[in-house]
């Protein structure tokens, strides 16, 4: 297992470094000039030079790209053109609030995909079955930002259930006390009942529109590899040897079937931190999605490119994760 993580994490350089190319590629057609946002309009061409000639956007490409290697394997991403703050601590500052709304909206979507898929494969080609497909064809279909924005007029405009798109919490509460850097886990461990109350208040629409989009492939992963593996042999056996059928769905066609849903859920995460850009936008989440958004309106190529470096270094981490769990969980890996 040690040599196997060894030789994952030393695959992950060359796939990091591919990533740190392209992305200074094409970082650098993005429309717009960064020094228009750095300067005043006013300002003369003396100044722009000089701006731009201390910020090295003068130097030829490939100068500009190995000024960057060097400094990111120092642990500097560069200074962000307005923040004008190091990369690497405006992306620490931001990652547990996106790693809260993509961890809340990750469990919601499996705590129903999964079930919906095993109803819909047990109870194929009934009304389960039926509005379990219907579901998956919306969640794919629609796009995050339009739910969004209905999603808020329904349930703040019209219906006043939940409040308006103003962040983690209320404006006029006071944040809990960091422990974890997850407001509604640190509300929680410190009693801060009333912070507890706004932090779950702000989170449900927002995650609750990542978990509709991610349940939709889930769900039909999950009923694809229940169908398959409720019409194996070993499970035509097992129904023959007199087992129930509880039995026979969750102790062998669920163990065997959850594989591919555990890789499907790596390749949901993806696709979250991906839609998390236009949810965060939407909502006033002040997370990476956000500084990611602002970043690319504003050809921000410093924080463009730790962002991109640090998403392509949580999903391949998260696909390594799933392969040690492929060892654990199925025995002929191990063989």
């Amino acid at each position: 297992m040690i040599a196997f993580i060894t030789r994952r994490l030393l695959l992950l350089v060359p796939v990091l470094l591919g990533v740190t190319v392209v992305t200074f590629t094409l970082t650098r057609i993005i429309p717009g000039n960064p020094i228009d946002l750095m300067v005043s309009p006013l300002a003369s061409a003396e100044t722009r030079e000089r701006i731009a000639e201390n910020a090295g956007l003068n130097d030829p490409l490939w100068v500009q790209y190995f000024r960057y290697i060097g400094g990111v394997t120092r642990g500097d991403f560069g200074d962000s053109f307005v923040t004008d703050q190091p990369v690497l601590a405006d992306l620490t500052s931001r990652f547990m609030p996106t790693f809260e709304l993509t961890l809340f909206a990750m469990l919601l979507a499996v705590i129903l995909a999964v079930p919906l898929g095993i109803a819909s494969a047990v109870w194929r080609g009934t009304w389960i079955d039926h509005v379990s497909r219907l579901l998956a064809v919306f969640g794919v279909a629609m796009p995050v930002f339009w739910v969004s924005l209905v999603a808020i007029y329904v349930f703040f405009f019209l219906l006043n259930w939940l409040p308006a798109p103003q962040g983690r919490i209320g404006v006029i509460i006071t944040p809990p006390a960091t422990i974890t850097g997850l407001y509604t886990v640190d509300a929680l461990l410190t009693g801060d009942w009333k912070a507890l109350r706004s932090s779950v208040q702000s989170i449900v629409l927002p995650a609750s529109v990542l978990a509709f989009a991610a349940m939709a492939p889930l769900a039909r992963m999950t009923r694809a590899s229940m169908i398959e593996a409720l019409d194996a042999d070993y499970t035509r056996a097992a129904r023959a040897l007199g087992l129930s059928e509880r039995s026979v769905v969750f102790r062998h066609a669920l163990r065997n079937a959850i594989l591919p849903v555990i890789t499907m859920i790596a390749i949901v995460y993806g696709y979250l931190l991906g839609g998390v850009v236009l949810v965060e936008n939407v909502f006033a989440w002040p997370g990476l999605g956000r500084y990611v958004y602002n970043a690319i309106a504003s050809s921000d190529y410093p924080a463009l490119q730790g962002f991109i470096l640090y998403s392509t270094t949580a999903y391949v981490l998260l696909f390594l994760l799933v392969d040690i769990l492929y060892v654990i969980l199925d025995p002929r890996v191990r063989i």
